[in-house]
């Protein structure tokens, strides 16, 4: 049986006008939330806002690897990668442009060196 039940005394131009009446309700439904949407996104690409430069650790964490295995990518040349003083006296580490995030999202890994 369909979405309508029926008593025999309702004729099928009743049917089809509440139908039609179901699917513009329902389109109207379907816009509103796809606004909700788009606005959720907006709001979240403001507050997650690209940063100029990664650190390993930073790194690590967005694409779900040790600190570790991203301090060899870097090592390795594996990843591009540029040694910044960290304010803590001598001490370097291992910094990844924005670009090269992106390069490695789209790209992967540059092959290693042999």
């Amino acid at each position: 049986m369909g979405k309508f039940a029926t008593d025999g005394d309702v004729d099928s131009d009743s049917l089809q006008t509440r139908w039609m009446y179901m699917d513009t309700e329902l389109l109207a439904s379907l816009v509103r939330k796809l606004d909700r949407i788009e606005l959720t996104l907006a709001e979240l690409t403001q507050h997650r806002s690209a940063k100029e430069w990664y650190s390993t650790a930073e790194l690590a964490a967005l694409v779900g690897k040790a600190e570790f295995t991203v301090r060899e990518w870097c090592r390795l040349g594996r990843i591009h990668a540029e040694k910044r003083a960290t304010g803590r006296g001598q001490s370097q580490e291992w910094m990844i442009a924005h670009a090269e995030v992106q390069r490695y999202r789209n790209e992967g890994l540059v092959p290693a060196k042999n």
